[in-house]
């Protein structure tokens, strides 16, 4: 057999492209692999000879070349491992291999011979099953996430021997990975999580806005002083959102499967993700991109949180790349030679000190900064992208007597009782409406059809914008979150208490906030 085809996948953005990998086998000693392969791929010699030699199953002498087509497709990574060892055993006569165009095999190769984890199971797995083939051949480690693919056969296998002796006939040598997708989903989403509400005493005012944002969808920022309780109620919003959907998972699961950061027990990620990387992050490992672009900290909190503590502390230039994908809900990675799409539709959740010392406004402790010193702290967020934050929350200090009470507060799961109604609510609403799923995401339009409020609410947010002097930006925010406040409640139609408890979200924009 001097001429063996296998196919393998290229990952570019969260999708999946096929490789065909052509190897040719005469007589001679010479070895060539060309279709523009990186570092890592071209080192595949060294690790498939010693790897098959190691098993038992060494390679004869011959001239090989391996093309990996289409040649202007970069390939990346080790992951092609297994597929040139199976067609170079295959074009060698080593062994008797039968049925290779029926499966697409994927793997990178220890020198002993063993199946090491790969990036992107999940997409290729969806294009094995859009190219019609019989099954996938991958490591074991990444079968449970390739078996969420219906009408796919997933085998996963421990070493190369085992792949080999199944493709030789022997299909007793790999035993399919088989999951009820749904139900194990399911069973997944029962996990409770380790976190509630309930342990969080007193701050009735800030849990209230994190309930309003989880409700509309809304990004918050909670300013206040160390040690106040920002990072904790931050860390515990993901358990009154809403459950995820089915398609919701996949998606996620996807990203995350591109980045390589499924567990082996995992098949999809049935909570919402909570992302809270570093002030230190660069400005590409926050959006994505890179030589080879990859996901970034958004498309990871995809569908979920992302929770940027400290928010002054970050680089301008980090915070500033924010504003498109926060508008758009998606990141487009542009290259020379590649363009990828990575979603990127997330609650963000900001928390920060008032002033550098961190006690400005405080009840107690006296603040150390001068008016100007407080001043040059805020400028450090741009008004562009405060602007894309609907709830801005001030917290202070839990008093003894509550931080000492016994009772405990309401519960995650009372809470996003009343999100989840909310939510439904919104989503019936915007039934007919492309691309929007809440209020946050309401367009101007939207706002005048839906989030009008009654003559005296007019009035009362008028009277608002004199006194406090706020800003044109906060005047749609103020409606949209007006509009979620009425949903909790079940009103039909957005109220003067609605508007005076949504002009109290909005404390940044006072313009003697800062004195």
């Amino acid at each position: 057999m001097p001429l063996v085809k296998t196919y393998g996948a290229a990952v570019q953005g969260v999708n999946a492209l096929p490789i065909n990998i052509e190897v040719s086998a005469t007589d001679g000693d010479y070895y060539c692999l060309v279709g523009l392969p990186d570092n890592a791929v071209k080192e595949s010699r060294e690790r498939v000879n010693t790897a098959l030699f190691n098993c038992g199953h060494p390679v004869l002498r011959k001239n090989i070349v391996i093309n990996m087509a289409p040649a202007d497709i970069k390939k990346e990574g080790s992951a092609y491992d297994l597929p040139i060892a199976v067609g170079i055993v295959a074009a060698t006569e080593a062994m008797e291999l039968r049925g290779l165009e029926k499966y697409l095999i994927m793997g990178e190769l220890s020198l002993d011979g063993t199946l090491m984890p790969i990036k992107g199971a999940l997409p290729i797995a969806i294009l094995a099953r859009e190219m019609g083939l019989e099954g996938f051949i991958l490591p074991k480690h990444n079968a449970m996430e390739a078996a969420v693919v219906n009408n796919l056969t997933v085998y996963g296998a421990d070493n190369i021997s085992q792949v080999l002796e199944f493709l030789a006939g022997d299909k007793s040598a790999i035993v399919p990975t088989e999951i009820d997708t749904r139900a194990l989903f399911a069973v997944n989403q029962m996990r409770a999580y380790d976190i509630d509400f309930a342990d969080v005493k007193g701050q009735d005012n800030v849990k209230r806005a994190l309930e309003v944002a989880a409700a509309g969808g809304h990004n918050i920022i909670m300013i206040g002083p160390p040690g106040a309780g920002k990072s904790m109620m931050a860390k515990r919003l993901p358990t009154i959102l809403p459950p995820l959907t089915l398609a919701e998972a996949l998606e996620t699961t996807k990203i995350h499967s591109v980045v390589g950061v499924v567990g082996s027990e995992t098949s999809l990620i049935a909570h919402r993700p909570f992302r809270s990387p570093h002030h230190t992050i660069s400005d590409v490992a926050l959006v994505g991109g890179g030589a080879y672009p990859q996901p970034g900290e958004i498309s990871l909190a995809h569908n979920g949180v992302l929770f940027l503590d400290e928010l002054p502390e970050y680089k301008r230039t980090v915070l500033e790349v924010m504003r498109q994908p926060l508008e758009d809900r998606k990141i487009n990675i542009s290259r020379a030679k590649v363009s990828v799409e990575y979603p990127a539709s997330f609650m963000l959740v900001a928390a920060m000190n008032p002033c550098p010392c961190g006690y400005y406004n405080h009840p107690t402790h006296p603040c150390t900064c001068s008016p100007t010193a407080v001043q040059k702290y805020l400028s450090r967020i741009s008004g562009p992208l405060m602007d894309r934050i609907d709830i801005q929350v001030e917290i202070v200090p839990v008093p003894f007597e509550k931080l000492s009470a016994m009772a405990p507060a309401e519960s995650s799961a009372a809470i996003r009782e009343r999100v989840v109604k909310a939510r439904q609510v919104q989503q019936q609403r915007f039934s007919n409406h492309k691309g929007i799923h809440c209020n946050a995401q309401m367009t101007e339009r939207l706002i005048h059809k839906y989030a009008e409020p009654d003559e005296a609410g007019l009035n009362q947010l008028k009277r608002a914008m004199e006194r406090y002097d706020l800003s044109a930006r906060a005047y749609t925010r103020i409606l949209k979150v007006a509009r979620t406040i009425a949903d909790l409640e079940g009103s039909d139609g957005v109220l003067a208490h609605h508007i005076a408890e949504a002009i109290n979200y909005r404390n940044l924009d006072r313009a003697n906030w800062a004195g």
